[in-house]
C-alpha cells in the first residue's frame, strides 16, 4: 500500500520499495484504446493547479465538459462509459461551481496538492541495467504453503491469461520476467491519463517488479518461480514521480484500461492516495469513492477479477475509529472515522481482499483484518521475488500476499476459461484451506476476521477438486542427472484399491540444459515400462516440465513406481526436481 503496504527489506544487492503501493492499470480517454503517443502537453503546470473528478450519468458527459471549459477548467481525461471526467483547474471555486451544473452528480478534488509539472511532459523511466542470475531455483515456503509447487507439475497456467500489475512499474527485461511480459498491453496511467509509449510501464520503484515475479516469474531453472509461470503479466504504472503516490485519477485510468484490454485478473497492492480511507460524508472523498467504484465495476463487467491487498496497519477494517495518516500528499490530520469510510480499492464490492500470513500460518503482525472484510489469505511475510535489474530480494506486506492470490486466480482462469469474475471469487473461497481462528480473531474456522475463507490453494485450483486421500503421490527429492547415466525417482503408492486407471497422470519436472539428451520412462511396480519421452539430438531447449497420461489399467496400483531418466549424450546435465502420480 502507498506509504504503508511494503513493510519488508530487499536483499540480493537491491533496495526495498520505499513505499509499498497497491496499484491500478492504464486506460484511455472515453474508454477507448489510444495510439502509442505521449499525452498531449498541458501549458505548464501552474501553482494552485488541482485535479478533480466530475461525475455524470454514464455516456452523458458532453454538458459537463462544456461547463468545465466555461468555468476555468480543462478536461484532462474523460471516461465517458462510466461518466467520470478528470478536470484540472486553478480556480478555488471550481468544485463548488460545478456542483450546481445540471447533469453533474458529484465533484471532488482528487488531491490536496498541486498537479506536478511532470504531468504535462512525463518522462519514460529508464530500463534498468541487467544481470543474469546464476543461482538455481530453490524451494520457497510461500509456494509450498499454497501448493504452487505441486500445481506446476499439473498446469502452470495459460499464456492467453493476462494479469495486470497495477503498481510502480515492472522491469520487462528481467531474466525471470521477460518471457512472460506482455508489452502490447502495458502502459502508464501516472498523472491520470493514459500513456502507451514504449517503456512508459517501466519501474520507478522495486515494488511492482517484486509483485510481478510472485505472480508469473518463469519456471526456467534460475532465480525463482511465480505462482502461475505460464501466464502473462502486463504492467500498468500508476505511481507518479517524484511523489510515488497513486492518485484516484490514475487508479480509474488503470481499471478502465484493464477492462478495455480484457485482462483476466488485476493485482492491486496499494490504496488510492491521498486518503487512506474515503468517507462518504465528505464531498471530495465521496466523489473519489464513486469514481473508483465505477471503474472497478467497469473492469469486472469486462471480465476482470480485481484482487487487492488489505493493508499493513494491523487495523480492524470492520471497526475503524481514526486515521492520522491522511492526506499524505500535504499535511496529515488526525480525524475520527467510521467503518463507512473505505480503503479503495480493496474494500470496494467485488474486489478480492487479501490479508497476510507467515510461514507458520499465523496472521502477519502488520496485516489488516476484519470479519467479512477479508476474503482469503496468502503468504506475505519475507517473500522472495524479482527486483529490477535481474536481481532478487525479500519484502513483507499484504502487497506480497495479494499477488499470490492473483496468481492462483490466473491458474483458475487458465483451467476454466469460461469462468466469470464471480465464478473465480467463488472458487477462490471454496477451494481455500481453512485456518483456525486464534486468540484475537473473531469468527469461525470456516470464515474469520484474520483469514477470511482461508489460505488459497494453487494445487486445487488446477486439479479442480481436492484429491481424495491416498490418490495423489509426489516425490520432491532432487536427483542429479549426469552425462550418460540412468537415475530413478521413486514413489511408494498405498491405499489405492485395485488397478491403476487408464488415465494415470504422471507429472514430471526435470531441470536440464539440453532436454533432447533425455529418455524418460515410467516404471510400474512389476517392472513394466511406459515410455514418456524419447531423446532427440535436435531438441536443444531447457527442461522437461509436463504431465503425461498413461494407460496403466493392467497394473496393480499399490507398490513402488519409478521415474527412470536416462541421459544418453554428453555435455549437459541437470536434475529431477519433482515427480508425481495422480490416480
Amino acid at each position: 500500500m502507498t506509504a504503508a503496504l511494503c513493510a519488508g527489506v530487499a536483499v540480493a544487492g537491491a533496495t526495498a520499495a520505499s513505499a509499498g503501493p497497491e496499484a491500478p492499470g492504464p486506460v484511455v480517454a472515453d474508454g477507448k484504446s489510444a495510439a502509442r503517443t505521449a499525452p498531449a502537453a498541458q501549458a505548464g503546470a501552474l501553482a494552485g493547479l488541482r485535479a478533480y473528478f466530475v461525475i455524470t450519468a454514464p455516456n452523458d458527459t458532453a454538458g459537463a465538459k462544456t461547463a468545465i471549459a466555461n468555468n476555468s477548467g480543462v478536461v484532462w481525461a474523460s471516461y465517458d462509459a462510466i461518466g467520470v471526467i478528470v478536470a484540472h483547474s486553478t480556480s478555488t471555486t471550481f468544485a463548488a461551481t460545478m456542483r450546481t451544473v445540471t447533469g453533474v452528480q458529484q465533484v471532488g478534488a482528487t488531491r490536496t496538492s498541486d498537479v506536478p509539472a511532470a504531468a504535462s511532459n512525463p518522462a519514460i523511466p529508464a530500463s534498468p541495467s541487467q544481470s543474469t542470475p546464476t543461482a538455481n531455483e530453490t524451494s520457497r515456503f510461500d509456494m509450498t504453503l499454497i501448493g504452487a509447487d505441486r500445481a506446476w507439475a499439473v498446469n502452470q497456467g495459460s499464456p492467453s491469461v493476462v494479469v495486470g500489475v497495477l503498481d510502480t512499474g515492472v522491469d520487462d527485461q528481467h531474466y525471470d520476467l521477460r518471457a512472460n511480459f506482455d508489452a502490447t498491453n502495458s502502459a502508464s496511467c501516472a498523472y491520470g491519463r493514459l500513456d502507451t509509449r514504449v517503456g512508459s510501464w517501466r519501474p520507478t520503484d522495486s515494488h511492482g517488479t517484486h509483485v510481478a515475479g510472485t505472480i508469473a516469474a518463469a519456471k526456467n531453472g534460475k532465480g525463482m518461480v511465480g505462482v502461475a509461470p505460464g501466464v502473462k503479466v502486463a504492467s500498468v504504472r500508476v505511481a507518479e514521480q517524484p511523489s510515488g503516490l497513486f492518485f484516484p485519477e490514475n487508479t480509474v485510468c488503470a481499471f478502465v484500461f484493464a477492462g478495455d484490454r480484457g485482462f483476466e485478473v488485476t493485482n492491486n497492492s496499494y490504496y488510492s492516495d491521498p486518503w487512506m480511507y474515503l468517507c462518504p460524508n465528505n464531498l471530495d472523498q465521496a466523489a473519489i469513492l464513486a469514481g473508483i467504484q465505477r471503474a472497478t465495476d467497469y473492469a469486472e463487467s469486462r471480465g476482470v477479477l480485481n484482487v487487492a491487498a488489505a493493508g499493513n496497519d494491523s487495523t480492524d477494517l470492520a471497526n475503524k475509529t481514526s486515521d492520522s495518516s491522511s492526506p499524505n500528499d500535504s499535511t496529515p490530520v488526525s480525524r475520527s472515522i467510521t467503518s463507512a469510510c473505505l480503503d479503495a480499492p480493496t474494500e470496494l464490492p467485488g474486489v478480492v481482499t487479501v490479508s497476510s500470513i507467515t510461514s507458520t500460518n499465523a496472521k502477519s503482525s502488520f496485516s489488516n483484518y476484519g470479519l467479512n472484510k477479508i476474503d482469503v489469505t496468502a503468504p506475505g511475510s519475507s517473500v522472495y521475488s524479482t527486483l529490477p535489474g535481474g536481481t532478487y530480494g525479500t519484502l513483507s506486506g499484504t502487497s506480497m500476499a495479494s499477488p499470490h492470490v492473483a496468481g492462483v486466480a490466473a491458474l483458475l482462469k487458465s483451467v476454466n476459461p469460461a469462468a466469470t469474475p464471480a465464478d473465480l471469487r467463488t472458487k477462490l473461497a471454496t477451494q481455500a484451506d481453512d485456518l483456525p481462528c486464534p486468540s484475537g480473531c473473531t469468527g469461525t474456522t470456516a470464515n474469520n476476521s484474520y483469514f477470511g475463507e482461508g489460505r488459497v490453494d494453487a494445487f486445487e485450483a488446477v486439479s479442480g477438486t481436492t484429491p481424495p486421500p491416498g490418490r495423489y503421490f509426489e516425490n520432491l527429492t532432487n536427483v542429479n542427472i549426469t552425462d550418460n547415466t540412468t537415475v530413478f525417482s521413486n514413489i511408494v503408492v498405498s491405499g489405492v484399491a485395485g488397478n491403476a486407471p487408464s488415465t494415470l497422470k504422471v507429472g514430471v519436472d526435470i531441470k536440464h540444459s539440453y532436454r533432447g539428451d533425455l529418455v524418460i520412462d515410467l516404471v510400474a511396480p512389476d517392472g513394466s515400462l511406459y515410455r514418456l519421452k524419447n531423446s532427440s539430438g535436435s531438441d536443444s531447449a531447457d527442461n522437461v516440465i509436463a504431465t503425461y497420461t498413461v494407460n496403466a489399467s493392467t497394473e496393480v496400483a499399490n507398490g513402488t513406481w519409478q521415474l527412470r531418466v536416462r541421459d544418453v549424450y554428453s555435455g549437459d546435465t541437470g536434475y529431477i526436481d519433482a515427480f508425481n502420480l495422480t490416480f
